[in-house]
């Protein structure tokens, strides 16, 4: 019976899941900061520049993702790691310093960057180095860092900004603290907690399964026996060898492309996509605009977000402690058909033109299927199913197809609440949630309780 170094696995996992943690602080911060911001660089008439600055992390995003397999299959995953702790720390100080709209844009692809590098290769590292019973549960924890990341945003934001008067003039919000200095404050706060994760990632393992992959197995096996004992270090460097057969330390990105490879890339792929297209992230990044359509007004909308944030983090804890107990589809399915009837009432609650604490509820019931469902378990099952061999590479073109999926609904929101309505918008992703669930019934299979290389012996070699 091998007993497991608990306390050191879950270290390891937490400083990888840093990145996990900055990535929500990062890609929600901006919503608190957007009434401020705004009227700085005077771009609240122009929808297009609106849209541009909060859309263009987006492309960081991609970038990050897709150099994410280039640089993971080459250096590892935890010099990377290191290299996206690096990107938020300066694009937290450079986006809170920025005198110019041009250069607050710059700063946000930056810190895009190391978004898409971490929302790639935090999931990835813990589910290398975390044992098979516990791997749903400790890759969860990178959704519960971001989770806090959110939440932290959230609160930081209503600590900073100052009350804003009901009615007030764009002119009244730009002369304010909240306009010249309070925003800047809010992308400030995140060079701290970068800081902490670029010095803490120096003390990382590299994982196992990469360092036997490149041939380096004296290196893996330590790691190894730190994390289960010397039985299983053993077991586990012949389970991990038995599936990387002669794969060399280049790897070859046509490789993903083998039509063995496909039905399992298809599943990856459509998973993130649905993740971004289920729609619940227009409620962090256009807070504002939904609760404002609701009759809340700036100060009001901060604290909802704060609740919103409270009710995220609860539920990403529920999913913590079920994912290795009911397992990865059943979340899936409750999660998928759950938001679709969500959708359906906020939508008609905007039809029928309900205010107020209707609107808020649902918004609530949302998040929290959300977080128990879709949020956490996309990403531990992307961290899964792709084979050792092309692991890095398939991992970077999943999170590729999340971030591109991700720009799309960020810069389409606005145009379809403007064509359709709020109560139109919620509909379009009742209708998407219904598609996602009919796809996961139908093509996703269970994977708790086996080990990484008995999904891929699965899911690969059997087709």
């Amino acid at each position: 019976m091998n007993k497991f170094n608990k306390t050191y696995i879950f270290g390891i996992s937490m400083v990888s899941a840093m990145g996990g943690l900055l990535f929500g602080y990062d890609w929600v911060v901006i919503g608190g900061a957007k009434p401020f911001y705004e009227r700085f660089f005077d771009i609240a008439s122009s929808a297009n520049l609106q849209a541009w600055a909060m859309s263009c992390a987006l492309i960081g995003c991609v970038v990050g993702a897709v150099i994410s397999g280039v640089v993971s299959d080459k250096f590892g995953r935890k010099w990377p790691l290191l290299a996206s702790a690096f990107l938020f720390m300066v694009a937290s100080l450079g986006t809170g310093l920025a005198m110019s709209y041009t250069y607050f844009i710059f700063f946000r692809i930056i810190g895009g960057i190391g978004i898409g590098l971490a929302s790639a290769l935090s999931p990835m590292y813990i589910a290398e180095v975390a044992p098979t019973h516990l791997r749903g549960r400790f890759v969860s924890l990178n959704q519960m860092t971001i989770v806090i990341g959110i939440l932290a945003a959230q609160i930081i934001n209503l600590l900073i900004a100052q009350k804003v008067p009901v009615g007030a003039t764009d002119e009244f919000i730009r002369a304010s603290w909240n306009g010249q200095m309070g925003w800047r404050w809010m992308f400030y706060a995140c060079a701290v907690p970068s800081a902490l994760f670029f010095l803490l990632t120096f003390f990382l393992p590299e994982s196992p399964r990469w360092l036997l992959k490149v041939g380096k197995a004296d290196k893996a096996f330590p790691t190894l026996k730190k994390i289960g004992g010397e039985v299983y270090a053993h077991q586990e460097m012949k389970n991990i060898q038995s599936t990387l057969n002669d794969v060399t330390e280049k790897v070859d990105f046509k490789a993903i492309l083998n039509p063995k490879f496909r039905p399992i890339l298809i599943i990856g792929v459509v998973l993130a996509v649905f993740q971004q297209w289920c729609g619940i992230n227009t409620v962090f990044n256009y807070a504002e605009e939904i609760f404002t359509a609701a009759g809340y007004g700036v100060s009001d909308t901060l604290f909802n977000i704060v609740i919103t944030g409270s009710v995220n983090l609860v539920f990403t804890l529920v999913a913590m402690f079920t994912v290795d107990k009911w397992g990865r589809k059943k979340l899936m399915v409750l999660g998928s058909i759950g938001l679709a009837i969500t959708y359906i009432l906020l939508g008609g609650a905007f039809y029928f033109q309900l205010k107020g604490i209707a609107v808020l509820t649902l918004v609530i019931i949302a998040i929290a299927i959300y977080a128990m469902s879709l949020a956490p378990i996309v990403w531990v099952i992307l961290s899964e199913i792709f084979p050792n061999r092309i692991r890095g590479a398939a991992m970077a073109l999943a999170t590729f197809a999340l971030w591109i999926a991700c720009f799309v609904l960020t810069y389409t929101f606005p145009l379809l609440n403007k064509g359709l309505g709020a109560a139109g918008t919620f509909w379009v992703y009742a209708a998407i949630c219904l598609l996602g669930f009919v796809f996961i019934l139908i093509k996703l299979p269970e994977t708790k309780g086996k080990s990484l290389e008995e999904i891929e012996k699965e899911m690969v070699t059997s087709k």
